[in-house]
């Protein structure tokens, strides 16, 4: 039986009410319009009206990528992408170079030794993207040309920290080493410029549930003209799920060689819609004010990013450093706890050691300066030794921005 309270009491509830911040680097917020296109009922995926929808994709993910090559639509994370990647253009015993820039190049890395693959790393200290010039002197020593792919992540979304993708490519043609290009863009597309064709990518891939603003559950992948040629030429791994020949029949019929996800392909032409609705420039400068505004933030309470170098700041994520001795995840706990809001959580050697706030996809000023005045109640609240006044500062700089 419930009793009534005592007036002035607190009476503990499930119920929460106002709506839960979503500040993680993925997934990220949805837009009303994304979900009530994917409210829509499903429909005969061997039927006319869903090859248009699948057209519609290609054709959309293409302005994207900034690209002509084939496009590759997959039920799955980003993991599957990654999978893809390498299984279609690599067999066991070849031999790849990559750059250890954060957790997830290294489990890209991971993944590529699961293979078999012979993997070269770079060790960085997780602070800064790639090192181009690094990997242009590796390739250069490579005269037999062993190494048959480059890997790199565009935005390493554990750490913060661009890799500057075109300077990849010009160490690649310095050193005149034919080696594909492969990039992990998931939680760079559509939060800062790309250019798969341009930047000389033979291989890009991505995922649905950061920058385009969709649930988890579909990867992309952008493919070249060279990088089919090589999957065609065989001596590849076995594959068959992930095989890239039935995309090149996809990208003209709009049908897929497995029962694709719907409904979130609803979402996903929504959500690009939206995007060039906003134009794409005004996209990556709202991520890069935004991005601005979090550091600003940051420097005000006297913490520490974790990217070092100002020139690899990541337009959709800030990992920010908490001071030696105290511990990132009470301090999300706390948050999580009191506030109703989800940080990102730090991984591999920086666990505990940072929190991530994410600030791409659906935000808007009013959600990221709550977002920051949330982070810091957490940081008082959890017993963080900070300055305060970064919200103020945060807003200073975003009421003056245009």
């Amino acid at each position: 039986m419930l009793q009534a309270p005592v007036e002035g009491s607190f009476v503990m509830s499930e119920f929460v009410s106002g709506r839960h911040f979503l500040n993680t680097p993925g997934p990220t917020n949805l837009p009303e319009r994304v979900v009530q296109a994917m409210s829509r009922h499903t429909i005969n995926h061997r039927g006319p009206e869903f090859g248009a929808v699948g057209r519609e994709a290609v054709s959309r993910l293409k302005t994207v990528f900034n690209t002509q090559g084939t496009i590759g639509i997959f039920p799955s994370s980003g993991t599957g992408a990654w999978e893809s990647a390498l299984v279609n253009v690599l067999a066991p015993g070849d031999r790849v170079l990559i750059s250890r820039t954060g957790q997830f190049s290294h489990l890209w890395e991971q993944m590529a030794t699961r293979f078999g693959l012979d993997v070269i790393a770079l060790d960085t200290d997780w602070r800064r993207g790639a090192d181009a010039t690094a990997m242009g002197d590796v390739l250069a020593e490579d005269r037999e040309h062993r190494i048959k792919a480059v890997l790199v992540v565009h935005s390493e979304t554990s750490t913060s920290c661009m890799t500057d993708i075109a300077a990849v490519r010009a160490a690649m043609n310095r050193a005149s080493h034919p080696a594909l290009l492969m990039v992990d863009a998931i939680s760079s597309l559509a939060c800062a410029p790309y250019e798969h064709d341009a930047w000389g990518v033979d291989v890009t891939v991505a995922g649905s549930q950061k920058g385009l603003m969709v649930p988890p559950g579909l990867s992309f992948l952008a493919i070249s003209d060279k990088a089919l040629a090589a999957a065609r030429a065989g001596g590849a791994s076995r594959r068959s799920y992930w095989d890239w020949e039935p995309l090149v029949k996809s990208n003209q019929t709009g049908f897929f060689p497995y029962t694709p996800a719907i409904t979130l392909l609803y979402g996903l032409n929504e959500a690009i819609a939206m995007l060039t609705e906003e134009g794409l420039p005004n996209v990556f400068a709202r991520h890069d004010r935004y991005a601005q505004a979090t550091r600003i933030a940051a420097q005000a309470w006297g913490l520490e990013l974790q990217c070092a170098d100002p020139a690899a700041y990541a337009p959709g994520v800030t990992a920010i450093r908490v001071p030696d001795g105290h511990s990132a995840d009470k301090l999300r706990g706390v948050i999580l706890d009191r506030f109703d809001m989800s940080l990102g959580n730090g991984l591999g050697r920086i666990e505990d050691k940072v929190f991530r706030i994410g600030h791409m996809g659906d935000l808007g000023v009013l959600s990221l300066t709550g977002a920051l005045t949330g982070v810091e109640m957490g940081l008082r609240a959890a017993g963080i030794p900070h300055k305060e006044g970064g919200v103020q500062a945060a807003m200073r700089f975003l009421a003056g921005a245009n």
